[in-house]
């Protein structure tokens, strides 16, 4: 079968283990989650994911990349066509920035896919839409690379952060982006305010912030987490990427998954073993 219509991903973890989806920020890639992948797979088939444009997934996977076309309902249906591939009635899923909101979309009007959510230095709404589309037209015309300069005070707690390899990887990932998927998922963030619909999610559901988050800062995880029914919300000492306290990311999530798990209540099965792409 095709999988030229999908996302690019990969997957690792026991076959027959439950799905957990890891959804990316804007800019970097399916890399993101590395550092967190053995502590993950020790309970879960993880599936990694690239936003089109970035990574290994085309920008022609959007309908229209087009200025002001795409939306995140876009990008969570081209997650829900990987989970539909890979035979997931339901996954659980965790996301960074764009990442996240694309696992609160999912959550709010496709409940039945969501085991659990975790949104990371997420948002309910980004900021003003003129900002995102101003980012949109000048990624456009000079290319994501143009952002450099300004963008690891944005990801970063510290200056030490950006420039360790790891740091520098993800602003590699940033440059290598194709200026129309960026474009595009600026578009999809212009266009985002979830704020009416957090009250319609009942999956169990983590809220991490970063103390030292300045693109979407505490206030913005109070947000969710004051709007999801019974949402957990942890803050840990990290910028906008989370990157500066893995072990402490790390411990939020495997505590909430492990509680979702011994709660029985994950409404999905899986079937199909394929390999990553």
């Amino acid at each position: 079968m095709s999988t030229s219509y999908l996302l690019h991903h990969h997957l690792v973890g026991a076959a027959d283990a439950p799905p957990l989806v890891l959804g990316p920020s804007l800019g970097t890639s399916q890399a993101i989650w590395e550092p967190h992948l053995p502590s993950l797979t020790r309970r879960f088939r993880v599936l990694r994911f690239d936003l089109p444009g970035h990574g290994g997934s085309p920008t022609a996977l959007l309908r229209d990349p087009a200025p002001g076309r795409t939306t995140v309902d876009d990008l969570a249906s081209l997650v829900l066509d990987l989970a539909d591939h890979h035979g997931w009635d339901g996954f659980h899923y965790a996301g960074i920035s764009l990442g996240g909101a694309i696992g609160t979309h999912l959550a709010a009007f496709h409940p039945e896919r969501v085991a659990s959510l975790a949104a990371v230095c997420s948002s309910a709404r980004f900021g003003a839409a003129e900002t995102w589309h101003r980012r949109a037209e000048l990624v456009r015309h000079e290319g994501t690379a143009s952002l450099l300069p300004t963008i690891p005070d944005r990801w970063f707690a510290t200056a030490a952060s950006a420039s360790t390899p790891f740091g520098r990887r993800l602003l590699g990932n940033l440059a290598e982006a194709d200026p129309a998927g960026y474009a595009a998922c600026c578009d999809a963030l212009a266009a985002w305010d979830l704020r009416s619909a957090l009250a319609r999610i009942t999956a169990p559901t983590l809220v991490i912030g970063g103390s030292h988050d300045t693109a979407t800062p505490p206030e913005h995880a109070e947000e969710l987490a004051e709007g999801i029914p019974r949402a957990t919300l942890k803050v840990i000492a990290c910028g906008h990427l989370a990157v500066e306290e893995p072990r402490a990311l790390q411990a939020a999530l495997t505590a909430h998954l492990s509680a979702c798990l011994a709660g029985g209540g994950t409404r999905m099965s899986w079937s199909d073993p394929a390999v990553g792409h």
